[in-house]
């Protein structure tokens, strides 16, 4: 496993907590939606290309097996997760750096997660063409 932005960069923002080491969690660096090109917005407020993001997310890391999202982030995007459905848990509190009221994270990933996402979004099926096959052990 490599270096993490979350470990050499901001290990500031994990406060006593070691950093996840692990084959089943990956990192994520940067998220956006393009909200004056994006399509409509769903009830719960978020437009439907942030749902279809975050469960691709979701789907992609069940077909890697995979169990969870660290992330650097910051408290606006926080509470856009959790008006996803899909609830970030913190490392530490909040720290300011620069204008950025910055946090750190894991992010669980279930199936009970995504069909949450899912169904906060709106969305009736897969948003990945297709799951990888997970290799089967001989």
């Amino acid at each position: 496993m490599g270096p993490t932005m979350l470990a050499n960069t901001f290990p500031a923002l994990l406060g006593s907590n070691p950093a996840p080491r692990s084959d089943r969690v990956f990192e994520s660096s940067r998220f956006c939606v393009d909200t004056g090109s994006a399509g409509c917005v769903t009830a719960a407020g978020l437009r439907d290309a942030t749902f279809s993001l975050l469960a691709g997310i979701l789907e992609w890391g069940l077909s890697k097996n995979q169990e969870a999202v660290v992330t650097v982030t910051d408290v606006r995007f926080e509470r856009i997760l959790r008006r996803a459905g899909w609830p970030l848990e913190r490392f530490a509190p909040p720290m300011q750096i620069d204008d950025t009221k910055a946090l750190a994270g894991y992010l669980l990933i279930s199936e009970s997660v995504l069909m949450n996402v899912r169904e906060m979004g709106q969305l009736q099926a897969p948003v990945l063409v297709a799951r990888v096959a997970q290799p089967v052990a001989a």
